[in-house]
């Protein structure tokens, strides 16, 4: 049986050597060498099923593809809209990435997506770090209408979503809040107890790497002081995007059908 030499939520350096096994594969933030896997960023050791990853105590966004972003429409152009992703470059969502047929003689485009909204897409593409394009063709994308965004470090977006969603899912199910979470970092909150979630971000953003911060966010969003272990929720990821795809159909089928009138944000 392998052993590890920097264990699960141990402090690593670029270089240093986490496990020598091939029974592992490396994830974000991390390198095989041989039977080795090592890290190449400063971070936290993240063990999930077979796959190590390191998380980064601190660092910018880079866009990958599959990623969902929360970004704001900065600019409308002939064909598409530029939206800042919270990155070092803005990112290009063309008509093609959207999912209604729009006939731009007949559509102010600013009318669908205007500058200062702010969207739910998916990283459809990324040439050379600088070209990125988005799409908004993914069931769980979307324009919010109403809630509060907040920005965290995007490197510490892994500890609030928890192993198999579970942090992000008891946060959920205590606030009642709608959480939609950017891999940019970037957050918007729906519900009652916006300020309550907002402290719990504040609170899993700075003490990330502290034991215990599941129970320390139950206590403070009203729930049980008893041990939470990983399996307390047994969402799978499909099940949580699942639950994500039916919000959005209810909400498209609620809306009427070409209204692309533009509402402010709260």
């Amino acid at each position: 049986m392998a052993e590890f030499i920097k264990k699960e939520r141990d402090f690593v350096v670029p270089g240093d050597e986490i496990i020598s096994s091939m029974d592992y594969l490396p994830g974000r933030n991390c390198l095989r060498e041989g039977n080795s896997i090592y890290a190449k960023r400063l971070g936290i050791v993240n063990v999930d099923g077979r796959v190590i990853s390191v998380i980064p105590l601190t660092g910018v966004y880079f866009p990958r593809v599959g990623d969902m972003v929360i970004g704001e429409v900065e600019d409308v152009q002939s064909n598409g809209w530029v939206v800042n992703i919270n990155s070092a470059h803005s990112a290009y969502l063309p008509l093609s990435g959207v999912r209604e047929f729009i006939d731009t003689s007949k559509t102010d485009l600013s009318r669908v997506y205007g500058v200062g909204e702010v969207i739910y897409a998916n990283i459809n593409s990324v040439v050379s770090g600088n070209s990125i394009h988005l799409s908004m063709q993914d069931p769980r994308c979307r324009k919010f209408r109403s809630g509060r965004i907040v920005k965290m470090n995007p490197s510490k977006i892994p500890r609030l979503i928890g192993r198999q969603g579970s942090m992000i899912m008891m946060i959920k199910d205590l606030t009642g809040c709608r959480i939609n979470v950017g891999q940019n970092g970037i957050i918007c909150i729906e519900g009652e107890k916006e300020d309550l979630v907002i402290k719990a971000i504040e609170i899993i953003e700075h003490e990330s790497q502290s034991e215990g911060l599941t129970d320390k966010i139950s206590l403070l969003l009203g729930g049980s002081n008893k041990p939470h272990a990983p399996e307390t929720h047994k969402e799978t990821q499909e099940e949580i995007q699942a639950e994500k795809e039916q919000e959005i159909f209810d909400e498209q089928e609620a809306e009427s059908e070409g209204d692309f009138d533009r509402k402010s944000n709260d």
